[in-house]
């Protein structure tokens, strides 16, 4: 029990920490959307968006990762 316990938490904290990363990069992004932009910052602005898409997809799975251990534990299933 205590093991299945502790990977619920390592499931919930890696899952937590996605979107924490994720949320860092939406404000990185908008940040670089509120000003006027030269050719370079634009550049900026689209690895901006590519970073956030990487890591929205991480957060996707780590919630699947964790939903996944949560229908285990609850439903068997």
């Amino acid at each position: 029990m205590p093991s299945e316990i502790e990977e619920l938490d390592r499931l919930q904290e890696s899952y937590k920490a996605a979107v924490d990363v994720w949320v860092a990069a939406i404000r990185y992004e908008e940040a670089l959307a509120s000003v006027n932009h030269t050719v370079a910052e634009i550049d900026q602005w689209e690895h901006a968006a590519a970073r956030e898409d990487v890591a929205r997809k991480k957060v996707k799975a780590a919630k699947l990762a964790y939903e996944s251990a949560l229908r285990e534990k609850f439903f068997n299933f």
